[in-house]
């Protein structure tokens, strides 16, 4: 791979203050090389810029890491339409609907599966997502859930057992049959193609004690935890997570103070999925409280076809600095980076020397437009790891081959 300067960047986001203004590193007429590790080899002002084997100019647009997207369920069938109008009527959401999907998605091919995936991923590619979780918890069965993270490791090396997602009807009389089978034949089969280990830890699904377990049996095994908390009401969640030492809570929407001060007084990130609320009609989980006490927060979008079938980090931006409380900078910021911490990487969400060249170009001057301008696609390009997406406007490559 030839190493590439991106030039004449209007506004460069870095997520490294050293670099530029606080807090989100902001350079402006700005460059960067791409390496041909698929690194970044260097960012500066494009006065300083050094050679490299192909320049593409940005035509003044706003470039910012990609996003990091750290909480979907991509690997389902079916369709639950039906269900998001009914709400939409005034019928309240409750995790049993979850069964609908468990339904289909056992009933799919594996290639039907993949192919749903497959678009899912590159819609979210279209729209600056690079890096993504996948959890599995829609096939419920030793078999359907192995099947779903081994075609998830396909895509991504961040893939979570979420077998614990919700008692199947199959066992609604033997709840503790079902948390036996989670902990040992479910788990066997499914921690070689896992990195992480997720319980629904709420009212409806597992309590505090069932969510423990399955998130030592996951430890046990070499796999993280991380833990959806607090989403339906107050609850256990969120002080189980940092118990564990999980590296996210994810929801946090309905919070006491004494769940505040935990996830403040921890690296447990609070992951926020605003889009969830607006297709449920939930209140909003608020930003500004867990920012204002210390608290690491990131948004991520919660794909599914059931409390939240968007693909789309710019719209959860737009929600979160319209509904929670955050300003632009602090919802890129949590798209990028605190995506990045709630997956434990640092190689990702930020544009700096050793990271990796996943970066998005918006056709706006600035970041601020990802909120300012809601529902606009204003992605145009996107690098992944150095390699160049999208139908890029006719003034984006001045000289040499466009990668990729």
């Amino acid at each position: 791979m030839p190493t590439t300067l991106l030039d004449r960047i209007g506004l460069l986001v870095t997520n490294e203050p050293s670099y530029g203004s606080p807090p989100l590193g902001e350079i402006r007429d700005a460059a960067l090389v791409a390496g041909d590790d698929g690194r970044i080899a260097w960012v500066g002002r494009s006065a300083d810029a050094p050679a490299a084997d192909t320049r593409m100019d940005a035509g003044g647009r706003c470039v910012l890491p990609g996003f990091v997207d750290s909480h979907t369920h991509l690997v389902f069938a079916g369709d639950r339409a039906e269900e998001f109008a009914a709400r939409m009527a005034g019928q309240p959401y409750e995790a049993g609907g979850i069964r609908t999907t468990v339904a289909a998605t056992r009933a799919a091919t594996v290639d039907q599966l993949s192919s749903t995936l497959a678009r899912l991923l590159a819609e979210m590619r279209r729209q600056g997502t690079t890096t993504v979780e996948i959890k599995s918890g829609y096939g419920l069965t030793v078999r359907d859930e192995q099947r779903a993270l081994a075609l998830a490791e396909r895509f991504t090396p961040e893939t979570t057992y979420l077998g614990a997602h919700l008692v199947p009807d199959e066992f609604a009389d033997r709840p503790e049959a079902y948390v036996d089978l989670v902990t040992s034949d479910m788990l066997d089969a499914c921690a070689p193609h896992a990195a992480w280990i997720d319980v629904f830890c709420e009212r409806g699904a597992f309590d505090a004690d069932a969510s423990r377990a399955v998130l030592e049996a996951g430890m046990a095994r070499g796999l993280r935890p991380r833990v959806h908390a607090n989403q339906l009401g107050p609850g256990p969640g969120v002080r189980l997570a940092v118990e564990m030492g999980a590296a996210s809570a994810d929801h946090c929407t309905y919070l006491t103070g004494e769940d505040v001060d935990a996830l403040a007084g921890s690296d447990t990130v609070a992951t926020l999925l605003p889009g969830v609320e607006f297709s449920t009609r939930h209140p909003y989980p608020d930003a500004r409280r867990l920012l204002d006490a210390g608290a690491a927060v990131a948004l991520a979008t919660d794909c599914n076809p059931g409390s939240c079938f968007t693909s789309s980090m710019p719209f959860c931006i737009a929600l979160a600095v319209r509904e929670m409380g955050m300003t632009p900078a602090e919802a890129v910021w949590s798209a990028t980076v605190g995506g990045a911490r709630a997956l434990r990487r640092d190689d990702v969400g930020r544009l700096a020397p050793g990271a990796g060249a996943d970066l998005a170009v918006l056709d706006a001057p600035s970041y601020v437009h990802l909120a300012y301008r809601p529902g606009v696609p204003l992605v145009t390009d996107v690098w992944l790891r150095g390699r160049h997406f999208g139908a890029a406007p006719r003034d984006l490559t001045e000289s040499g081959d466009q990668p990729g």
